[in-house]
């Protein structure tokens, strides 16, 4: 082989490799929070978001459930250890693992979905913190709720007792409250663990508990838990309030609407901005004004929400937006 042969063999080389490494794809590794993939609300919300970075950009994913509360962060090391331009955490009990392992991997980008921020320490340089105005859609929801019942009695029914459903909570109580001061919420939690987020039977016995005390709508803030207020809802022909996704289709009739957290749309940009080469850093914050969160009115509900309700829920998201009404978070 003369000298020119060799040249145009190794020219030929590096183009071949130059192509193959610009047509590797995008990947993104994610670790599911407690309930997994199937929970029909937060995690399904988030895969959605995958399959459509997969399908609108190409990218390649992994997905990792893990079963214990240590396993959250050998996932994250699993996938930080790969060859991923994106991790992402899902769930604000991830805020630790995701903090100790981008300091373990700097050069790595993660994002974390309602990452608990610390008001001294803000967020590490190579996370973005995924965060949502749930008050907001859930003051909403309130309206819907408060207008609708009959009773006058409402109730509330958050997994795990923390500051990120209290959110959820004092929304719906202040949106209750605003559009009929005389109406009653009753307020209960499933737990003060992560497990509290995956306890259908729990679900259940707190929501024929509220039915029983008079309320004919329940809302709930509780990931698979709240298929068990669901199944309270059929059983006692009371109305349930889904979360995060529309839920209307776990009992169709029975879901009077669903305060929706746009999961998967945040999980989206983050991959398309992170695969553009310009990883979101900081907060990202969604609300009402940026269409992050809001409630479900559509053919398979509208029949079951008064107009006046609905007429209401939109003065209130207007007067949201506009900041003429300050929504509580705690």
């Amino acid at each position: 082989m003369n000298s020119t042969t060799r040249l145009f063999h190794a020219t030929f080389l590096l183009a071949a490799l130059a192509a193959g490494a610009a047509a590797a794809p995008f990947r993104v590794g994610l670790v599911f929070d407690v309930g997994g993939r199937g929970d029909k609300s937060f995690n399904d919300s988030a895969f959605r978001g995958l399959e459509r970075a997969k399908k609108d950009l190409g990218v390649e994913y992994e997905y990792i459930e893990p079963s214990e509360a240590a396993d959250r962060e050998n996932a994250l090391r699993q996938l930080a250890s790969g060859d991923f331009g994106l991790i992402v955490g899902v769930g604000f009990i991830f805020t630790d693992d995701v903090n100790r392992v981008a300091k373990a991997f700097p050069k790595k980008n993660f994002a974390c979905v309602d990452y608990a921020v610390d008001a001294k320490k803000g967020v590490p340089a190579n996370v973005v913190a995924l965060k949502f105005r749930e008050e907001e859609g859930s003051f909403l929801a309130g309206v819907v709720a408060a207008l609708t019942s009959k009773t006058k009695t409402v109730g509330f029914i958050g997994g795990m007792d923390v500051p990120l459903i209290h959110k959820f909570d004092a929304g719906f109580k202040a949106g209750v409250a605003w559009a009929d001061p005389k109406a009653k919420v009753l307020v209960a939690y499933a737990g003060v663990t992560p497990e509290a987020f995956k306890d259908p039977a729990k679900g259940k016995e707190i929501a024929l508990s509220q039915f029983g005390q008079g309320a004919d709508i329940l809302y709930h803030a509780s990931g698979s838990t709240g298929l068990g207020v669901f199944e309270a809802a059929r059983e006692k022909k009371g109305l349930a309030i889904g979360v995060d996704s529309d839920q209307y289709h776990e009992a169709p009739g029975y879901v009077l609407t669903s305060m929706v957290k746009d999961v998967d749309e945040a999980v989206f940009q983050a991959i398309k901005s992170s695969k553009a080469g310009k990883p979101p850093h900081g907060v990202l914050e969604l609300g009402l004004k940026e269409k992050g969160v809001n409630y479900v009115y559509d053919d398979n509900n509208k029949k079951q929400i008064p107009d006046a309700a609905r007429a209401k829920a939109e003065e209130a998201r207007k007067l949201i937006i506009a900041g003429k009404i300050k929504v509580p978070n705690k």
